[in-house]
């Protein structure tokens, strides 16, 4: 998944999930707890996959991702694309109210606009972006 998306959480906690990001997540997302503080969206097929490599894990390799889990919601767009992203999972993310959709490799990142910017500027500023284009071969 690729593309930047900025839209806006709503009083109800419901968040427009942009068309072509819709079309490659499908009917059902799966909302996780993600990395530095953003929200992670998985697509059935990509969710069942990390489900699968759980398989091979001891119980108690697997009882140290109980949060992971009792964080996660599966989601369905509304008639207008939207998502309810529970309390939880937006206070996890500091998310209020203007949010920055991002697609990465195999899922959507749900990040607080700042909280993005600051990332990105850091990225860029940094030599990051530079670095990671290169390891790509770009």
């Amino acid at each position: 998944m690729t593309g930047q998306y900025a839209h806006n959480i709503d009083a109800k906690g419901r968040l427009f999930i942009p068309a072509k990001l819709r079309e490659e997540l499908g009917s059902t997302f799966h909302l996780a707890a993600g990395q530095d503080h953003c929200l992670s969206v998985f697509s059935d097929e990509s969710w069942n996959a990390k489900l699968e490599q759980l398989k091979e894990m001891s119980y108690s390799e697997i009882k140290k991702l109980r949060t992971v889990f009792a964080y996660a919601a599966d989601c369905e767009p509304d008639a207008q694309g939207r998502i309810l992203i529970p309390a939880k999972l937006r206070q996890y993310a500091g998310l209020d109210k203007e949010v920055i959709i991002n697609g990465s490799f195999d899922r959507a990142e749900i990040w607080d606009a700042k909280r993005w910017a600051r990332m990105e500027e850091a990225d860029i500023s940094s030599g990051a972006l530079e670095a990671a284009m290169e390891a790509m071969g770009l």
